[in-house]
């Protein structure tokens, strides 16, 4: 049977309501269901207000998932639901580890870079750090608790501005780039092993005379802020 016939059929079975003036309440008694084509049993949905039916059509050996939506007028639409594993696109790579390699001194074990997802040389920088418990200093901090030390946050962070200052326009190499300085940092959250870490660094004022840079910087998890704080460095030529 096709997706829109058997939704239908479903359908025929659920509260209507008349027009989209009428409240949108379920009857007492009722609600909208969910059909199990593999057991060909009816179940209610989690909200009684949704007026949509999930409807499995089992198909070349696989079940595919429909989602019938009815409209006030009785209008039915049914569309294939996308699988979680593609709901979420990847983030962009401006920098590839390679590349990030070639600008950053730092190698294993404090390369904690894994990929630049915005890149302005000179004035900014989005970077990731893929936070996994194969990270050697989770063993330690904390055995029963992994939770990744507040100043390798500050580490992370201050490599992706080493990213943005260690540019011609900024005037800095990778053989004379120090950490000079940190003040307002704030851990607002802790960074636990399977987390992605995304840190901006943002150039405020460049004193190129005596070769000092102040940034901004901000982590966050899940589009939270998990550290903040500024950051001084100091960069030198060869």
């Amino acid at each position: 049977m096709e997706a829109t016939t058997m939704a239908k059929s479903i359908l025929s079975l659920t509260p209507h309501f008349p027009s989209s003036s009428a409240p949108h309440r379920t009857p007492q008694g009722l609600s909208p269901l969910i059909l199990n084509r593999k057991t060909s049993s009816l179940l209610s949905l989690s909200k009684p207000s949704d007026r949509v039916l999930a409807i499995g059509i089992k198909g070349s050996n696989q079940m595919q998932n429909f989602a019938v939506h009815s409209n006030p007028d009785g209008a039915v639409a049914a569309e294939e639901q996308i699988p979680i594993e593609k709901q979420f696109p990847a983030y962009p790579s401006v920098l590839d580890i390679n590349q990030i390699r070639a600008i950053l001194p730092h190698r294993f074990p404090f390369l904690l870079v894994d990929r630049v997802i915005e890149y302005k040389p000179g004035v900014s920088a989005v970077g990731i750090k893929n936070v996994t418990i194969n990270d050697n200093f989770f063993p330690g901090h904390f055995p029963d608790r992994p939770i990744m030390p507040g100043v390798l946050m500050v580490e992370a962070m201050a490599q992706v501005g080493g990213l943005v200052m260690l540019q011609p326009e900024v005037g800095g190499s990778k053989e004379n780039f120090f950490f000079a300085g940190i003040d307002k940092v704030r851990f607002r959250k802790p960074v636990i092993a399977g987390d992605t870490l995304v840190m901006r660094m943002t150039l405020v004022k460049l004193q190129k005379r005596f070769g000092i840079a102040k940034m901004e910087g901000k982590a966050y998890v899940g589009g939270e802020v998990v550290c903040e704080g500024e950051f001084l460095m100091a960069t030198g030529t060869e």
